[in-house]
């Protein structure tokens, strides 16, 4: 960038630097530019002002046949708690999407009658085996059976079946019993924002952006609790 062929004159260069020039940020692919619309200037300023907002990985999508998958090293994720309800380590579940789920075509994937997820659910046998090993990933010594292996990005909201970074082993809810099964507030917060996008009071990335970020927080984050 700061070597070139070319003689720049100097006073140029001089109004170059003290300009402030500088190539665009990568990482969101939402940088601002002089030429862009003061719509999407205002979107992007929006967005870089929540710290919150990052980019969700994409996975594979469904799979004819499914493969168990490679695990974190054992003890490398924490979990985070929110009023004492677990959150996943979003350096190793930052969640991610299926690229068979668009807003374009939601009537026909996880809005459509009679069901998409049942379909696209990978086995026990693989799922079983990954549980344990992402147990082990989280540092988890509870009871299994009372551990949910979750999609951060739920399989309605259109997360991906068996990505990694997609799944975590999620603890029972504070005061629940031992033995008592799996049983956690999160799952009803993925029907209602299902809902919610299905009937168009959300957008599908909105939905999938406040669950991945903080699921106890992303009802009130979209206006919906």
């Amino acid at each position: 960038m700061h070597s070139m062929r070319y003689a720049v004159p100097s006073v140029l260069f001089a109004c170059v630097v003290l300009a402030g020039c500088s190539p665009a940020s990568s990482g969101s692919g939402s940088g601002s530019s002089g030429g862009e619309s003061p719509a999407a200037g205002a979107s992007a300023a929006a967005s870089a002002s929540d710290a919150s907002v990052h980019t969700i990985p994409i996975g594979a999508g469904p799979q004819s046949t499914y493969s168990v998958q490679q695990q974190p090293p054992a003890g490398s994720c924490h979990y985070r708690y929110e009023k004492g309800e677990p959150l996943p380590d979003p350096k190793c579940t930052p969640g991610a999407t299926s690229p068979a789920v668009t807003q374009a075509n939601l009537k026909s994937t996880i809005c459509r009658k009679g069901g998409y997820t049942k379909g696209i659910r990978p086995p026990v046998s693989v799922t079983s085996k990954e549980k344990k090993l992402n147990a082990a990933s989280y540092g988890y010594t509870g009871r299994l059976g009372d551990a949910e292996y979750d999609h951060l990005l739920s399989l309605q909201l259109g997360g991906d079946p068996n990505d990694p970074r997609n799944l975590w082993v999620e603890p029972a809810d504070p005061g629940h019993q031992s033995g008592g099964g799996i049983n956690n507030r999160k799952d009803p917060v993925e029907t209602k924002l299902h809902t919610a996008v299905c009937d168009g009071k959300v957008t599908l990335a909105a939905a999938q952006q406040a669950i991945a970020t903080d699921w106890t927080t992303a009802l009130s984050k979209l206006g919906l609790s």
